[in-house]
């Protein structure tokens, strides 16, 4: 993976020395090479920053076809590529290096903006089309690559990091309505927490030209009708061979580098099945990095070295403590560009920093799994609270507390406590329902509600959040008519997928220390034929992702088999309030620094850091998210100086 910088003006000629300020902010995705192309009329430029994966002599970038007449620049891993290089051979193209980036060249070249539906893989790459004058940029369908944008001063700017576009001249502002949104936990994926600056959504591409700039989607879930299950001949046995086999093909796929590729691994089904299906195609021992916290209910370690010895690979455990966190949550921050819920974060920052210490460029990794097999706690009490299998009210009653009883961990965070909130009407109207993870998040906005400043209270109080997120969202096309549990997954996917698991957990820490994360689970082979499956695969009773569980069972532990559903969270820092993490909330939130965050009432906040020993522990852990949230802000605004 890479860093990529693009300007295009509508005048004034680019300046190289705003090029590469862009460039030299990105050199932690690229440190292995850098360049650049501008075009003879200055109206173009293109920056590059490179991580070596393939290829590693050729691959420079940016590259161009033979005549010249089209220019890539590419942050991407694009798998099957070999098949697609001898395609192109034979439709007469001459390739000039063996670099996976350059088939986006050719393929464009012969299909124009449809060559993304060639491309597997995770992505952002921009093409200057001399030819056509225009400017064409694209974003993987899950969002894994991140890429941003912005016009200003009649010029646009398209990279890697919101942190290019501040260093290359864009002002560094606060979007106050985005970051109100984000507050309710419904920031569309299009948006930022800054002024002016923009997302290409996932499964989206660009296009600009002098005529202007418009955004095009290419690829969406498509949740099938739910009648339509009905008329579907497969049976369960079908299924889990399918997802075995398409998934195996994923993971193999993810293996080609000319690099050691190793694997994170936490005591989960996600991260464990995929090692253990690497492990089988590995004919030496695999590396797994873990992370072990010192709290006994959030750690791991125990059942990562099971997984790890039943698949014969080599395990690095990484002890992180509070200290730890405390003292990169800032670093972390700056590279991720978004708001921490928890120190989880953090201590994926220091794995990965790990794993770049043990020499690993590329590693695989389990994320995206729950987003399409509904792993969630959530995602079990939709299908409860909306009670698809007809159950009395009494069992409803028992297996929502159980479910509850169940996932401590995950009460405080991503279980919804009260379903009679006010204020959600927009999403009833729409839906018929209202999404538990929705409710969840807007229980820890209205707990919250008194600790922002009466100004930003009085601003936007009167504000529909839910209209302007489903605004940008096709609900005929993509909602109605589908299964509850399907709908719930397709928001929680344009949602916190893009702008919090796959920013703060993968590519914002991992590309932090130059690491390339893989995500075979969200190969849109594999998504595709999970959509498709009916949702007592998913979740059958109370057991999460049943289907991925029976499909990877000959390649995992009995004790992960049998394990539920264990989110990866860090201990909150409320636990230990003698110990760093809460210091430096207690010292930053405190401080004349904090009076200068336009979003809370520091006086408010203050009285809660002094109350925090009286409260129990479940309320502490539910009070660590927020905490971590403005320390965020905080933070945020004294690295990019933001006003």
């Amino acid at each position: 993976m890479c860093g990529i910088v693009a300007l295009f003006s509508g005048q004034t000629p680019i300046s190289e020395s705003s090029l590469k300020l862009g460039m030299d902010c990105l050199k932690h995705r690229g440190p292995d090479g850098h360049k650049f192309w501008i075009s003879p009329d200055r109206r173009v430029a293109l920056g590059h920053r490179r991580l070596s994966i393939i290829d590693l002599i050729g691959g420079e970038q940016p590259m161009s076809n033979q005549d010249g007449s089209l220019h890539l620049i590419a942050n991407n891993e694009f798998y099957d590529f070999e098949r697609i290089q001898r395609d192109l051979k034979q439709r007469g193209y001459h390739l000039q290096t063996k670099c996976d980036s350059e088939i986006a060249l050719h393929l464009y070249d012969e299909f124009g903006t449809q060559c993304l539906h060639y491309l597997r893989g995770e992505f952002a790459f921009i093409i200057w089309d001399q030819r056509n004058e225009v400017l064409f940029a694209a974003r993987d369908r899950f969002g894994i690559k991140p890429l941003y944008y912005t016009i200003y001063g009649n010029t646009l700017y398209v990279a890697s990091e919101v942190k290019a576009l501040f260093a290359a001249g864009v002002p560094a502002c606060w979007d106050h309505e985005a970051f109100w949104q984000d507050s309710w936990g419904v920031l569309s994926s299009g948006r930022t927490l800054y002024a002016n600056v923009y997302q290409v959504p996932p499964g989206y591409f660009l296009l600009a030209s002098d005529a202007g700039m418009r955004l095009h989607r290419y690829w969406d879930f498509d949740y099938p009708q739910s009648d339509n299950y009905l008329s579907q001949q497969c049976t369960q046995e079908d299924y889990i061979q399918q997802l075995r086999q398409t998934l195996d093909e994923a993971i193999q796929l993810r293996l080609r580098a000319d690099v050691p590729v190793g694997c994170y691994l936490s005591g989960g089904l996600d991260s464990s099945t995929v090692l253990g299906i690497a492990a089988s195609h590995s004919s030496e021992p695999l590396k797994a990095f873990t992370i072990a916290f010192e709290h006994e209910a959030y750690d791991e370690e125990a059942i990562a070295r099971e997984t790890a010895a039943y698949c014969r690979a080599d395990i690095e455990v990484i002890p992180v403590n509070q200290k730890d966190i405390a003292d990169h949550f800032a670093d972390t921050i700056w590279h991720c560009e978004m708001l921490s819920l928890n120190a989880n974060t953090t201590a994926k920052y220091l794995l990965s920093r790990a794993a770049r210490d043990a020499g690993y460029k590329v590693v695989l990794t389990g994320e995206g799994s729950d987003e399409i097999f509904g792993g969630y706690v959530h995602f079990r009490q939709d299908k409860l609270l909306y009670n698809q299998q007809q159950e009395d009210e009494d069992t409803i009653k028992y297996l929502l507390k159980e479910l509850r009883d169940k996932n401590q961990v995950s009460v405080s965070f991503l279980f919804a406590e009260d379903q009679s909130i006010p204020d959600l009407n927009t999403i009833e109207r729409l839906l018929g329902f209202i999404p538990s993870w929705m409710l969840a998040a807007a229980q820890r906005h209205l707990d919250s509600i008194r600790f922002y400043s009466p100004e930003v209270i009085d601003q936007f109080q009167g504000q529909d959040v839910y209209r302007m997120f489903f605004n940008h969202l096709d609900v005929q096309g993509q909602l109605k008519g589908r299964e509850i549990i399907n709908q719930s997954l397709y928001l929680w996917s344009k949602t916190s997928l893009a702008n919090y698991l796959l920013r703060m957990l993968g590519d914002g820490v991992e590309m932090a220390h130059s690491i390339e994360g893989r995500l075979p689970f969200l190969d849109h082979k594999v998504v595709e034929l999970v959509r498709n499956m009916p949702v007592s695969l998913k979740i059958s009773g109370l057991t999460e992702k049943y289907v991925l569980r029976e499909a990877a069972k000959p390649f995992i532990t009995d004790t992960v088999y049998k394990r539920q559903k264990h989110p990866f969270i860090a201990p909150p820092s409320t636990y230990n309030p003698n110990e760093a993490l809460q210091q430096l909330i207690q010292d930053s939130l405190r401080s004349s620094a904090m009076s200068c965050v336009p979003f809370y009432n520091q006086a408010a906040i203050i009285q809660l850091l002094e109350k925090l020993p009286t409260i129990n522990e479940s309320q502490r852990a539910a009070t660590d998210f927020f905490l971590l949230r403005v320390l965020s802000t905080y933070f945020l605004q004294e690295k990019f100086a933001l006003t």
